[in-house]
């Protein structure tokens, strides 16, 4: 799960808990999302990379670098 990829479905940033769907088994999964660093804001359609994953369905993110 750390290092993979996917895409910001609901806006993750301080106060908020986002959602990404991230490429998980050949398909694609929601996870709510917090950003890695604090204070950081992460709009919907950014591609972001795994950092941190805390079972079942919870992920700390950061942006992909383009």
């Amino acid at each position: 799960m750390v290092g993979s990829e996917g895409r910001v479905t609901g806006t993750v940033g301080p106060g908020l808990v986002g959602e990404v769907m991230v490429s998980v088994r050949g398909g694609a999964e929601a996870f709510l999302a917090y950003p890695v660093t604090p204070g950081e804001r992460i709009d919907v359609g950014t591609l972001i990379v795994v950092v941190e994953y805390q079972p079942p369905r919870t992920v700390y993110v950061t942006q992909a670098l383009a």
